[in-house]
């Protein structure tokens, strides 16, 4: 117990001080667009495009491994609480995710919070899934969405809807730390909210502030595809690989919503990472626990290749 206890210390001192998200939305975007930006975009291959919706357009960029090849693709949503982050914030992170698993990332740059507030977000998501699943000359043999956080909520929330929609199916997704529930104030059923959500990096403060700039209206905090957990229907949703975090306030509702997929007749495969923090995995990944989540998403990929196949 001693050794969890320094690294628990150290988490919280990587923390920060806690901010008014709601008061100080475009401070914080700016932060965060900043201390991730990366400047070695010339070092590794990348296309910028666009993917056209009704009525403006969606930046999207792929990154590619570093040796030339047919590889399969991640559909990657960014995590920021629906209000902060881009493609250029999580470039580091989308760059990395190409090498280390031979992967094309495509990186969808949706529209955010309060400016666009939900569903204004998904429906990029679901647009950008549409337009490469669905067309034969994106030449991707198999597709996953991914998304972490935020983005993890977009991917899961995708997946309920491409099922009512029926306009394309996927096959496979992975969320990591996701949010999925609409209640994350002192009366939150999860505990995690309770042990985690105060002295670490997000709080659950944090949280129900940017759910707060999130929806359009308070019917949202009802809606499925605000809250994925609360879907009553949970059957025929992908294949699914459910990463959470050891002091995420998000841990114990992303678990939860394994096993309620699980419950429902789904492939599901749900992994907490030891000793980590809300965001673990943007950091580098020479980190022990970004290392062990990538083994996990590795062997996610290639067991349902091998199925595939």
């Amino acid at each position: 117990m001693a050794i969890n206890k320094v690294v628990r210390a150290a988490l919280k001192a990587l923390s920060y001080k806690d901010i008014d998200v709601k008061k100080n939305y475009e401070l914080q975007r700016n932060f965060v667009n900043i201390t991730h930006r990366h400047y070695l975009k010339p070092f590794f291959k990348t296309w910028d495009c666009e993917v056209d919706s009704e009525n403006h357009s969606i930046p999207v960029r792929i990154f590619s491994p570093e040796k030339e090849g047919d590889y399969p693709m991640l559909l990657f949503f960014h995590g920021g609480g629906w209000v902060t982050g881009n493609i250029d914030s999580y470039s580091k992170v989308c760059a990395n995710m190409a090498r280390i698993t031979n992967h094309n990332v495509v990186s969808v740059d949706y529209r955010l919070a309060p400016e666009h507030p939900f569903p204004a977000g998904l429906e990029d998501c679901y647009q950008a899934a549409k337009a490469f699943i669905t067309k034969e000359e994106n030449n991707f043999k198999e597709i996953t969405i991914i998304g972490d956080s935020a983005g993890g909520n977009l991917a899961a929330a995708l997946s309920l809807m491409a099922r009512e929609r029926k306009e394309f199916s996927i096959k496979k997704q992975i969320l990591i730390y996701p949010s999925t529930y609409n209640n994350h104030s002192e009366t939150s059923p999860f505990q995690s909210v309770h042990l985690n959500g105060t002295d670490y990096l997000l709080t659950y403060k944090r949280v129900c502030d940017y759910m707060e700039l999130y929806k359009s209206n308070d019917s949202d905090y009802s809606n499925p595809y605000f809250a994925p957990l609360l879907a009553d229907d949970l059957s025929d949703q992908p294949e699914t690989l459910i990463i959470t975090a050891e002091f995420c306030p998000l841990r114990d509702e992303g678990e939860e919503y394994g096993r309620k997929l699980r419950a429902a007749g789904n492939k599901v495969e749900i992994f907490r990472i030891k000793d980590a923090l809300h965001g673990f995995f943007a950091l580098p990944p020479s980190f022990p626990q970004v290392k062990i989540c990538y083994e996990i998403i590795n062997r996610f990929l290639d067991e349902v290749s091998n199925v595939e196949e």
